[in-house]
C-alpha cells in the first residue's frame, strides 16, 4: 500500500495552521506543548517537501527524521561476569 516513507518534523509558531499541513502528507502527531507536527511523505519527495514547507510564514523550522537510515536490528553480547560464574574446574 505504501512505498518507502520518511517523517518530517515541522516546528510552528502557532498550532492553528497545523490542519493546513494535511495536504502535504499524513499527519502522525501534533504536539500542543512544543508546537510541532510530525508528518510522513514519500521518501523520494522529502527534500522538495521540506523546501516547500520551510517557505511558509507560520513555520519556524523543518527537520527530517533519520529513522529509515538507522539500523534497527540489534545484537546481544554475552555478559562476561555470568560467563565465569558457570565454569567449573
Amino acid at each position: 500500500m505504501f512505498g518507502q516513507r520518511q517523517g518530517i518534523i515541522v516546528y510552528l509558531h502557532s498550532l492553528k495552521h497545523a490542519k493546513l499541513l494535511r495536504k502535504y502528507g499524513n499527519i502522525h502527531y501534533i504536539s500542543k506543548r512544543f508546537k510541532y507536527v510530525v508528518l510522513y511523505c514519500d521518501l523520494d519527495r522529502t527534500d522538495a517537501m521540506m523546501e516547500k514547507l520551510n517557505n511558509f510564514p507560520f513555520v519556524k523550522g523543518v527537520e527530517p527524521s533519520y529513522r529509515p537510515f538507522l539500523k534497527t536490528e540489534f545484537e546481544s553480547k554475552p555478559d562476561r561476569a555470568k560467563e565465569y560464574d558457570y565454569k567449573i574446574e
